[in-house]
């Protein structure tokens, strides 16, 4: 570790969130004498963000920590063609009105992390659509596409992929870099932005736009970017083998987030201690350094500490009471995800999907057959087989960690 000047810089890097960095040494000088307003974009392609955007969500949230002001850029222009980066084939086109809904929800899951308002260090939300919107498209490409070059397009990692794979990239993705600079410069101008910050594969999307500020205005702008996070087994972070682990509770209940944080592995917990939750430093050494068994009270912390920060302390500790009723005390837990029956019953098929269980029919099937699903604990074999609704829940276990309850 670098000695920073900077409380900014040192948290980053102390905490284990600094990749690269344009320029080390300025943005450390700048942040320890000045408020420096920072962004990060997200996509509006869903209700809800998941786990993989946590690492930059909570960067904004050092920020303002350390005394500077966030800045949340909402791709609600972008989202209209689409970040080719990381992706194989195109994305589908959403209507305004699922963008605008989607940026709504979005938005809540913000309120949780950062403080809004009109104040020096409060986070702000802006939507590109605002500027991108506004532009003529030849008067864009005139003014500009002339500090673009094509050789240099095309190397980047994002077309490369593509256009090695033989995948089609269309002429409107292959505009995304334009625009993701132009909204450097214009948020820059306009708000004095200095700093873009995002995940390592937007490396060459963020200096574009430094250099375009520089070219354009001679802005001295900086980026930095953080380490592409998997979990000790090599696993993306954010997803499992249900599907994304989403940070809305209206996309994933708060039992199984609760669960996602419980369930990490033995080597992750100090890494994601550090980037995911608020505790001090000497204590998070203190919990990893825990062997044996006690590792699983490091294990509850972590997963207590990010619940509470994305769902609140109340949603945390339900959760967390659930799970010693249902795995400590064998009583069932009444925050467990639950799945409606009809008067007709439900197929356990129909059950782990709607619980989340299983992501397609095929999945749970294989489960039954692996004999990894018990109902009121006995092992289901049947995919046939009909839960019928009565006054009490019905427990549904898959494996020793998933439990949910089939209610009328």
């Amino acid at each position: 570790m670098t000695n920073h000047k900077s409380d900014l810089l040192r948290v980053l890097d102390q905490r284990g969130y600094i990749h690269q960095m344009t320029d080390a040494e300025g943005l450390d000088a700048l942040a320890a004498k000045q408020v420096v307003p920072g962004y990060i974009g997200f996509d509006a392609t869903a209700p809800s963000l998941h786990v993989g955007s946590l690492v930059q969500i909570m960067m904004l949230r050092r920020l303002q920590q350390t005394g500077h002001k966030p800045i949340v850029l909402m791709g609600g222009g972008t989202t209209r063609i689409g970040d080719p980066t990381g992706r194989d084939e195109s994305r589908k086109m959403l209507t305004d009105a699922t963008i605008a809904a989607n940026i709504a929800s979005i938005f809540s899951i913000f309120q949780q992390y950062l403080t809004f308002g009109d104040g020096p260090t409060d986070a702000v939300m802006v939507n590109n659509q605002d500027w991108l919107g506004q532009l003529g498209y030849i008067e864009l490409l005139q003014e500009v596409g002339t500090h673009f070059t094509i050789n240099r397009m095309m190397t980047f990692d994002s077309v490369k992929l593509r256009l090695e794979r033989e995948q089609p990239m269309t002429f409107l993705e292959f505009n995304y870099m334009i625009l993701q600079g132009y909204d450097f410069r214009h948020l820059s101008k306009d708000m004095g932005v200095r700093l873009q910050m995002g995940g390592s594969d937007q490396w060459g999307n963020i200096v574009n736009g430094m250099e375009l500020g520089r070219r354009m205005d001679g802005a001295d702008l900086y980026g930095l970017t953080t380490p592409l996070l998997t979990t000790a087994a090599g696993a993306k972070m954010g997803k499992t083998a249900a599907g994304a682990v989403w940070l809305n509770p209206e996309q994933l209940s708060h039992f199984d987030y609760w669960q996602f944080w419980r369930n990490c592995d033995d080597r992750d917990v100090g890494r994601f201690l550090k980037l995911f939750t608020d505790l001090p430093l000497d204590e998070i050494a203190r919990l990893e350094a825990l062997g044996g068994a006690e590792i699983n009270e490091a294990k509850k912390m972590l997963a207590n500490e990010a619940t509470a920060l994305c769902r609140g302390e109340d949603a945390a500790r339900a959760a967390s009471d659930t799970a010693a009723q249902t795995f400590e005390k064998g009583q069932i837990g009444g925050d467990l995800p639950q799945a409606v029956a009809p008067a007709e019953g439900i197929s356990v098929v129909d059950a782990l999907r709607e619980l989340g269980f299983a992501a397609s029919n095929k999945e749970a099937r294989r489960k039954l057959d692996e004999g990894a699903v018990k109902i009121d604990g006995v092992v289901i074999r049947d995919p046939q087989h009909r839960i019928l609704p009565g006054t009490d829940p019905v427990p549904l276990s898959l494996g020793a960690k998933k439990h949910g309850l089939v209610i009328r």
